[in-house]
């Protein structure tokens, strides 16, 4: 065989064959590029953090204007996470609401506190679980 034919017979398969290597190679080096997953240790040693005075938000549809209150207006949060995230949590990171999207009107309604904690971080408790929400009655336009 000729040095022409080398390349030249079976070019579609050749051709095919180094489509599929170039396929291989972006895949397995695409693999080998991204981060590991990193599973942690449940036996590692765990840091618990409270942070106090954390204002709760009230969430509400965006139609509804009215002053809504919540008493008490701030709550501590217990959370426990490795030590060296632990360290860089800060209150900002640490969200607490209530959600009062589906009330119309109340008197006396409990509501309990939803808390949001950044990734790695576990949620221990909530101290008051429940706050005490007074909502205006809506006033017609008419």
């Amino acid at each position: 065989m000729s040095a022409p034919q080398i390349f030249t017979k079976d070019w579609l398969w050749k051709l095919l064959s180094l489509a599929l290597a170039a396929v291989i190679w972006g895949v397995v080096n695409n693999v080998t590029t991204t981060k590991p997953v990193v599973v942690e240790n449940p036996l590692s040693p765990r840091v618990e953090r409270t942070f106090t005075r954390l204002p709760v938000l009230v969430v509400s549809s965006a139609a509804d204007v009215r002053e809504c209150k919540v008493q008490p207006e701030n709550v501590s949060v217990t959370i426990r996470g490795a030590p060296e995230i632990m360290t860089q949590v800060t209150e900002r990171e640490i969200e607490v609401r209530v959600d009062l999207t589906d009330i119309e009107s109340a008197r006396d309604l409990r509501k309990r506190v939803i808390v949001s904690t950044p990734p790695g971080v576990t949620f221990l408790s909530v101290d008051p679980p429940e706050v005490k929400v007074v909502i205006p009655e809506k006033k017609d336009g008419k």
